[in-house]
């Protein structure tokens, strides 16, 4: 590990105006990604701006809904009562991810800016264009099962892997954030990229700004929610499929619909032709099985990968009608 140095913040103000002075300087919560990617030399930031004194961990209601600090648990608010009651999805997308232990550890802020666990990424024996832009993808002649069938390009492959993401983009989340210009959102369907052009980017946060909060908006589905993730193992897993789904349903017929799968982009991807076919539709194994179909009609698989087109399909499909008949989401 290459030596840096160790601030601790004990305002936003002086986090924010520490790491604007220094590009290579990075912000340090829960750590269960950044130490990890220092430690195999993926990231060597110079200086570390400890930002957990800061008064950015609580749970609470806003008028539009449900505002949830940056530095709160991953354990906090998967267990919090106003989430498990009206945003389930995020409950059960949160215990799915990683360990107990982690998950005490792991924060909101980190989570939405965890890296891809592409393997070729993780060791730098192999080039990647996402650490050394232009020096290549091993992953796209490699092995690549794990990999994106979704929104790749010719420069990258990764897969975005968290599942918390995932239930946001379907709870139509909105991101707050700070830096030395003020504060501004960020709609969680604009937080993350593609990797088009530039792998190297993953979100459209600017280096010098700090996430503050989560804002989850009141909504008719979301306490109709949940989620669903397939794995190779029932623990301490990434997703090789992973679905959050979302239903209005009165009289048996869709209002509203969201529908978002996790392992298979270099984002989360939320399917917008899917909603589209749910909304306004019966609830019905029909209704379902032409979204699932929806979901993946632009899949272009890998060598490794083709299995996930399916898997998709039998992902959604199931949640969908989990969702429906009010029965919660888990693993596979």
């Amino acid at each position: 590990m290459n030596p840096f140095t160790y601030k601790r913040a004990t305002t936003q103000a002086e986090a924010i105006r520490e790491v604007a002075g220094n590009r290579d300087a990075k912000f340090l919560a829960g750590g269960t990604n950044l130490v990890d990617l220092m430690k195999v030399n993926v990231q060597s930031p110079n200086e570390l701006v400890d930002i957990n004194r800061l008064a950015l961990k609580k749970i609470e209601k806003i008028p539009t809904g449900l505002r949830i600090g940056a530095l709160a648990s991953n354990s906090e608010v998967a267990n919090n009562k106003l989430v498990r009651e009206s945003f389930p999805v995020l409950s059960e997308a949160l215990l799915a991810g990683a360990s107990p232990q982690l998950r005490n550890m792991a924060t909101v802020g980190g989570n939405l800016l965890q890296r891809t666990r592409c393997y070729y990424f993780m060791d730098t024996a192999f080039p990647c264009n996402k650490r050394v832009p232009g020096s290549g993808c091993p992953a796209i002649l490699g092995f690549n099962r794990i990999h994106a069938i979704l929104g790749a390009s010719d420069k990258c492959i990764a897969v975005h892997p968290s599942d918390m993401c995932v239930a946001l983009i379907a709870l139509d989340a909105v991101i707050r954030v700070e830096g030395p210009k003020g504060a501004r959102t960020i709609p969680m369907t604009e937080f993350h990229r593609l990797p088009g052009d530039t792998p190297q980017i993953d979100t459209n946060l600017q280096p010098d700004e700090l996430i503050v909060a989560v804002d989850l908006p009141t909504s008719a589905f979301a306490r109709r929610s949940g989620y669903l993730k397939i794995r190779d193992r029932a623990q301490y897993a990434f997703a090789l499929v992973s679905v959050a789904a979302a239903l209005d349903i009165r009289n048996g017929k869709i209002n509203e619909a969201r529908l978002a799968l996790g392992g298979v982009a270099h984002k989360p991807w939320r399917s917008l032709d899917a909603e589209k076919i749910l909304t306004g539709a019966q609830a019905n194994a029909q209704t379902f099985s032409a979204a699932a179909d929806a979901v993946v009609k632009d899949a272009q698989p890998q060598k490794h990968n083709a299995f996930k087109i399916e898997l998709a399909r039998r992902a959604v499909r199931r949640i969908l009608n989990e969702v429906a008949n009010g029965k919660m989401g888990g693993a596979a």
